[in-house]
């Protein structure tokens, strides 16, 4: 099995340039996130007829999640229970095939530093650290696809210089990202790349930043301890963002055994 993670930056105006991938890789689960568009106005038919079970948590213009699978898609749980006072559409969650355990994150930006915005992002991600504490204590494989918004070290950013005051660099977003590997997740990208100091996931439109490799590693994939060994293989597939009309970022994938 297939599992992708694609933070689409608008799922309307990029829809061509998805489904074009979605042609060439063909995976068997996709997780969304930057739908950027309200749960009814999720273009539904286009991925059904791709052969797609689609579940959505949307918002009007900004953030949105999805998971869309050839399984069966239950159990589905919209927004973090863990802060139910958030009304941002930034997680979807549901049981894949009646086995996996999977969720949609799209975690805030946090710009500027400092700001209310910031401090949200660590808040967010300290309920949503609360909530997979509570999924540990189930007997269940839990896959975690999306946009982070964290630059985990230097080498995940191609000039760390340049962002030294952007909230993807600060010691408390990347302080938050450790915590999820302390409770026993792990990236799936570096099990398998370990080495490779030019991964990228995120390339901004301006200046050329794609064709010149100026990119930034944003989007992750982490699995628990339960699921670890049922990995095969995980990578980012590049093809979407060299293409017309591209989302910022491109995929990441993973097989599962």
């Amino acid at each position: 099995m297939i599992i992708a993670t694609f933070n689409v930056n608008s799922v309307r105006a990029h829809i061509q340039n998805i489904i074009d991938w979605i042609n060439d890789f063909s995976p068997d689960v996709i997780l969304m996130q930057e739908l950027k568009c309200q749960t009814d106005a999720f273009p539904y038919m286009e991925f059904e007829d791709l052969g797609y079970n689609v579940k959505v948590y949307g918002q009007k213009s900004y953030n949105g999640v999805a998971i869309l699978s050839k399984y069966s898609i239950e159990d589905v749980v919209c927004g973090l229970p863990t802060f139910p006072e958030d009304n941002s559409a930034r997680y979807i969650e549901a049981l894949i095939d009646g086995r996996l355990r999977v969720a949609s994150v799209y975690a805030p930006n946090g710009n500027p530093v400092p700001s209310d915005k910031f401090i949200y992002k660590i808040e967010w991600m300290k309920k949503f650290t609360e909530h997979l504490k509570t999924l540990l204590n189930n007997d269940e494989v839990v896959i975690l696809g999306g946009d982070y918004n964290v630059a985990l070290t230097d080498r995940e950013i191609y000039n760390p210089k340049a962002f030294i005051d952007d909230a993807i660099t600060q010691p408390e977003s990347r302080q938050a990202m450790n915590t999820l590997f302390d409770l026993g997740f792990i990236d799936t990208y570096r099990k398998f790349h370990p080495d490779n100091d030019k991964a990228y996931t995120y390339f901004g439109y301006r200046g050329g930043c794609f064709q010149k490799g100026f990119g930034i590693l944003l989007d992750y994939f982490l699995i628990n301890s339960k699921g670890q060994d049922l990995v095969l293989d995980s990578n980012i597939d590049i093809s979407p963002r060299g293409k017309e009309k591209p989302s910022d970022h491109t995929p990441l994938w993973i097989e599962i055994k």
